[in-house]
């Protein structure tokens, strides 16, 4: 058999599984058993997705990133089934010792006790109330979702409490909490944002492959928005050479769907996702890997990534000023981000507990 390149599978982002920086060892092809797969079945069997349970002992992550709006987090899944080639999260997988590639999108772990365990955090006397972000990491509303409906879980308890939250999704099976979110909006304790790459559907379904379609995250954005819902659109991450161009289209059809604000982010490329991402492209945009890579390299001082807080997130150089400058631009013109009020914190309250007895008072 001759020599062995990992080729694209089905409904999966990653093409392999990519070592992690831990591993003190290397994966290679069984080509003898791959062969007998190939003649048994006529082609390459696609990994299945599998979640294991994992019991945690807290649920709020704390940062103190000068970059991120919040300090406060909330991830009820690791792993996304997603399978966002580009995902920056795909590198938490390597501390459970299995691979950022397509271990990060078909061995994924949810956190059932999350609702509880929030709810006891927040009780505490110590605890003082701060916007909680869902989606930073892994997508809350990934597939796995709709049967397990932990981030709805986490919702009320947070509705619960009037504590304020600020959603990330690619999905748009958020719009299946819109009861929730509706009563937590009118309270100004709910913000939602939808994130979209490019309106194209080959793009979108060769970079994002179990993620709703562009179409249906701009109904999710109307959806939401008519529910009275604040509502944004992020357009992230934006791909040199693949989707900069689309800026303005997904500004202007998330603003006639209803979107409010919007914000966008710069490839990132870091440790693991760098190979996953270069060999992605060599499998469905070979002719503009090199351009591509040219670009990140204008906007990361000569390297694939930047870590350095404050130009992570957008780059420097002057492709990264351009793309600020269109943005803003487009954002003016179609009437984005004019005001956004800060979601409240007056009133959070720890709720009494429910007595037998009933209250005296």
């Amino acid at each position: 058999m001759a020599s062995y390149r990992a080729q694209p599978q089905k409904g999966r982002g990653a093409v392999s599984n990519v070592e992690s920086r831990f591993d003190g060892w290397s994966r290679e092809v069984d080509l003898d058993g791959l062969a007998g797969e190939l003649d048994a079945h006529g082609e390459r069997p696609v990994p299945r997705t599998t979640v294991t349970i994992e019991s945690v002992k807290s649920i709020i992550t704390r940062n103190q990133s000068p970059d991120l709006p919040f300090d406060q987090s909330i991830n009820v899944y690791r792993g996304c089934e997603h399978g966002c080639s580009y995902c920056f999260a795909r590198p938490t997988h390597a501390y459970m010792g299995l691979s950022p590639g397509l271990d990060f999108e078909t061995k994924l772990f949810a956190k059932p006790n999350a609702a509880e365990l929030l709810r006891k955090e927040l009780s505490r006397k110590s605890y003082q109330p701060s916007v909680i972000a869902i989606g930073t990491n892994t997508d809350p509303y990934q597939p796995i979702e709709r049967e397990l409906g932990l981030a709805r879980s986490v919702l009320e308890v947070l509705e619960e409490f009037n504590h304020p939250v600020a959603i990330t999704t690619k999905s748009a099976l958020v719009t299946r909490d819109i009861d929730i979110l509706a009563r937590m909006a009118g309270k100004g304790l709910a913000r939602v944002y939808i994130s979209v790459t490019s309106l194209s559907a080959d793009i979108a379904r060769k970079l994002e492959p179990r993620a709703n379609t562009p179409s249906r995250r701009l109904e999710g954005i109307r959806r939401l928005a008519e529910a009275g819902i604040p509502t944004g659109v992020m357009v992230a991450p934006i791909i040199p050479a693949l989707t900069d161009t689309e800026i303005e289209r997904i500004l202007e059809a998330a603003a006639e769907a209803g979107a409010a604000s919007a914000g966008y982010v710069m490839l990132r490329l870091p440790l693991e996702v760098h190979d996953i991402f270069v060999e992605w492209l060599e499998q469905h945009y070979p002719g503009r890997k090199r351009h591509v890579l040219s670009l990140i390299e204008q906007l990361r001082d000569g390297r694939h990534n930047d870590a350095t807080f404050g130009q992570r997130m957008r780059g420097t150089g002057i492709f990264a000023d351009l793309v600020e400058k269109r943005f803003q631009q487009a954002c003016r013109r179609l009437g984005l981000n004019k005001e956004r009020p800060p979601l409240r914190l007056d009133q959070f309250r720890v709720p009494q507990e429910a007595s037998p007895q009933g209250s005296l008072f």
